[in-house]
């Protein structure tokens, strides 16, 4: 079972959010602010945090910059009850994974949180599994029952990233961005090449399919 830390200085609301999470399945502490959540992650290993910005002592961004800053890469799913872009911008530039305003819906807190313990353990293995086929980034390698193709890097990334989520859509931009990177020259029509050769090489794969999503992007769906 997943422990999952609450930093939040309300009362009522740090309450709340932890009988939302136990009845989610997950173990909950909580601190009152950013001081004592250290405290507590010095004893106690967590897997995510649900931290809240405007709290005494030392705030939300204060908590995550110095996380950030000294290597802890442990998920963390900002709360707040501000709802400008300037302070979420704020927050992902602090560290923060992911960000939901207050009042929050109960079932999209479980939602993100489960996407966001998803991610960490794909990046801790460094390994995602579909059906019978899983993509190994220590190797580049993707085996499906008894083969195994290399891959070169880009490609790999390519099929990685989009296993990754299955069924999410993914921009033509935003492959391109996170695959080449935001000053890349690379046009669509290399994207367009390296989707194809992975069709082509894992055309006979039972486990999924990578489909164009007309107007929008790409994304990999299992098949049934």
């Amino acid at each position: 079972m997943f422990d999952i830390l609450v930093v939040e200085d309300d009362i009522n609301t740090q309450k709340l959010m932890c009988a939302v999470l136990k009845r989610g399945g997950y173990n909950t502490c909580t601190a009152n602010d950013g001081l004592e959540a250290l405290d507590k992650m010095e004893t106690q290993r967590f897997d995510l945090i649900v931290l809240d910005l405007m709290m005494p002592r030392l705030n939300g961004y204060e908590l995550c910059q110095q996380l950030r800053d000294v290597g802890e890469n442990i998920p963390i799913l900002m709360v707040t009850a501000n709802q400008d872009t300037e302070n979420k911008h704020k927050g992902f530039l602090s560290g923060t994974d992911d960000y939901m305003t207050k009042p929050f819906d109960e079932q999209e807190m479980l939602f993100r949180i489960k996407a966001l313990l998803r991610r960490a353990r794909i990046t801790s293995e460094h390994k995602v599994v579909m059906g019978e086929t899983t993509a190994d980034y220590n190797t580049l390698a993707v085996s499906w029952k008894d083969e195994q193709i290399a891959l070169p890097k880009k490609e790999f990334q390519l099929l990685f990233k989009l296993m990754s989520y299955p069924d999410m859509i993914f921009t033509r931009n935003q492959l391109m961005d996170e695959i080449w990177g935001l000053e890349t020259e690379t046009d669509e029509h290399t994207l367009n090449v390296h989707i194809n050769r992975l069709r082509d090489k894992f055309r006979d794969n039972s486990d999924f399919e990578i489909v164009t999503v007309r107007g929008l992007g790409y994304k990999i769906v299992r098949r049934v």
